[in-house]
C-alpha cells in the first residue's frame, strides 16, 4: 500500500466534519488513555439514584445517552450551535430535553431545580449557578481539563507558552468551597495521547479549539508539516492530556 502524502493527510482531515463530541473518526489513528476513575459509569450510577438532573456543557450528548436508567426529569445545556441539534437527536433516546444557552449566560433554570448536576469537560464552571439550582443535599459531579493538557501539541503548533495559570484543581476546589458546596472527592490524572498521522491531528486541533486557540490549517501549514516530518521519523507524536474529578454537595 502506498504510503500518504502530507497533503493527502492534511486535506482529509480538514474536510471532515467536527460536530459533536465523538472520536471514532480517530479510530486507529490517534489513542488517548482515559482516566481510572470512569467517568460515564459514575454519571450512570448517579443518575439512577437522581429524580432530576442536569448536564451542563453536555457536547452532542455522547456522554449522557449511555446513561441506562435516566431520572424522570434529564435537561442538558449546550453552547456551542453545531452540537445542539446534535445532542438534541442523540439524547431523545434518554428523554433528555436540550437547552441551547450563550457562551458566558447563567442556566435558565429556577432555584433548586435539580439534585444532580453533571458536566464533562465543562468551557468554565459558574459555581454560583450550580449552587443555586442544586436542592440542598444535591451533588454536583465533573470531569475537568487539567492545567497544561496537552502541552506538547499546543507548543509545536503555536511555539513556546508561558506556564499554565488556569485549570488547575486547587482552583477548582476554592472556587467550590467559596461558591458553598463541600467537596467530597478529588482525583487527578496524567493520560497519555498519540498521534500516528498528521491528519489526526489536524481534525483534533479544528474540534478541540481551545488546544491551539486560532489553529488554521494554511496558516500553520509549516508546522504541521514539521509535525509530519517527525511522525514520520519517529512512529508517533506523543502528548498528555490531563483531567481532574470533582465531586461536590451543597449542604441540606
Amino acid at each position: 500500500m502506498t504510503e500518504r502524502t502530507f497533503d493527502e493527510l492534511v486535506a482529509e482531515a480538514a474536510a471532515v466534519p467536527v460536530d459533536g463530541w465523538d472520536f471514532s473518526w480517530l479510530d486507529g489513528r490517534a489513542t488517548e488513555e482515559r482516566p481510572p476513575w470512569g467517568y460515564t459509569r459514575l454519571v450512570a450510577a448517579r443518575m439512577a439514584a437522581a429524580s432530576a438532573a442536569l448536564d451542563v456543557d453536555t457536547g452532542g450528548g455522547e456522554v449522557l445517552a449511555e446513561v441506562p436508567s435516566p431520572p424522570s426529569l434529564l435537561v442538558a445545556t449546550e453552547a456551542w450551535p453545531p452540537n445542539v441539534a446534535v445532542a438534541r437527536h442523540t439524547l431523545r433516546r434518554v428523554g433528555a430535553g436540550v437547552v441551547r444557552v450563550g457562551p458566558a449566560a447563567g442556566l435558565p433554570f429556577r432555584d433548586g431545580s435539580f439534585d444532580l448536576v453533571t458536566s464533562r469537560h465543562p468551557v468554565a464552571t459558574g459555581w454560583a449557578e450550580i449552587v443555586r439550582v442544586l436542592r440542598p443535599g444535591g451533588a454536583y459531579l465533573s470531569q475537568q481539563i487539567g492545567a497544561g493538557t496537552m502541552r506538547e501539541l499546543s507548543e509545536a503548533i503555536l511555539g513556546p507558552l508561558p506556564p499554565p495559570d488556569k485549570r488547575r484543581p486547587e482552583q477548582a476546589v476554592a472556587a467550590a468551597r467559596a461558591a458553598g458546596l463541600t467537596v467530597v472527592r478529588l482525583e487527578r490524572a496524567t493520560l497519555r495521547a498519540v498521534f500516528h498521522d498528521v491528519g489526526a491531528v489536524v481534525w483534533f486541533l479544528r474540534k478541540v479549539v481551545w488546544t491551539a486557540p486560532g489553529f488554521d490549517v494554511d496558516r500553520h501549514r509549516p508546522q504541521l508539516a514539521a509535525l509530519d516530518r517527525r511522525i514520520r521519523a519517529e512512529g508517533a507524536f506523543v502528548a498528555h492530556a490531563r483531567r481532574f474529578l470533582i465531586e461536590a454537595v451543597r449542604p441540606a
